[in-house]
């Protein structure tokens, strides 16, 4: 195992929940922990039911140091995530999802970060720097009226005061579109890119989250070491399995770039484009 300021332990729960340990730094990102047969609020009247089992209960969770959540809906943020977790939890996301999660819900530490804006946690001597990204839920001006602002994130590990030892990526739940490879220019090395895929589609068609073959393009164009999909299979309004991804980035030349971690899988990302280890 590498010194805590070189790698970043991924287990990975389900769906787009990622818990992330650097040193005795622990975050956590876009809570969901309903089971099988249950089902996800997505507004609007529109639910979607869950066809796996998270590898984790809430109440099997560590002490969190900050919760990272891009948006806020149904399968990201849960009755079973706001029942369980603590009120006194930073969680980092929208400034539309922070203000409900405070006045609605009680998390008073929610905050929001408006696209390129930054904010850091710490715990001892381990801190994570995390950025606000561009995202888009639809790329129809007036779908995305009616579906939450979503944020992609950068998250920098490194020593507290130090340099910046680990870059994670989190797409949230975009769209791929042109204004994504600003991303790239501003962030051009990254260890690895956390993909939110499934090619999620509502009724009358409409497609609001990658497939496989976007996720594939967006790897290829971030060019970032590592790629690790998550966020597919896992309800019923996915449509594109994890396997059209695997063929569209092995089309790409992609193939060896891919973390293959099943949910309640780990690895480890090792900063300097090592591989990860998948254990």
């Amino acid at each position: 195992m590498a010194a805590f300021e070189d790698a970043v332990a991924i287990h990975f729960v389900g769906n787009a929940t990622v818990l992330l340990r650097y040193g005795a730094l622990t975050l956590l990102t876009d809570p969901n922990f309903l089971h099988r047969g249950e089902r996800a609020h997505l507004g609007y009247g529109l639910v979607s039911r869950r066809v796996t089992e998270p590898a984790l209960d809430v109440a099997d969770l560590p002490r969190l140091d900050g919760v990272v959540l891009s948006h806020l809906h149904g399968d990201h943020w849960d009755r079973r995530a706001r029942a369980g977790l603590p009120r006194s939890v930073p969680v980092v996301t929208t400034p539309h999802a922070a203000r409900r999660l405070r006045t609605l819900q009680g998390f008073r530490r929610a905050g929001g970060l408006r696209t390129w804006e930054s904010c850091t946690l710490r715990r001892d001597d381990a801190q994570v720097r995390i950025t606000a990204l561009p995202g888009r839920h639809s790329l129809l001006a007036p779908l995305r009226a009616l579906l939450p602002p979503v944020m992609g994130s950068m998250l920098e590990f490194g020593p507290a005061g130090g340099p910046v030892r680990v870059r994670l990526y989190v797409s949230g739940d975009t769209l791929l579109y042109d204004g994504l490879e600003e991303i790239a220019r501003r962030f051009p090395d990254a260890d690895l890119a956390v993909l939110h895929l499934g090619g999620t589609r509502l009724p009358g068609g409409f497609v609001v989250t990658m497939d496989g073959l976007q996720g594939a393009e967006l790897a290829r164009r971030l060019d970032y070491r590592r790629v690790l999909p998550v966020h597919y299979d896992d309800y019923t309004v996915f449509r594109s399995p994890l396997q059209d991804f695997l063929t569209a980035a092995a089309g790409l030349g992609l193939g060896e770039r891919i973390v293959h971690c099943p949910r309640g899988g780990h690895a480890e990302v090792v900063a300097g484009g090592d591989r990860p280890t998948v254990r």
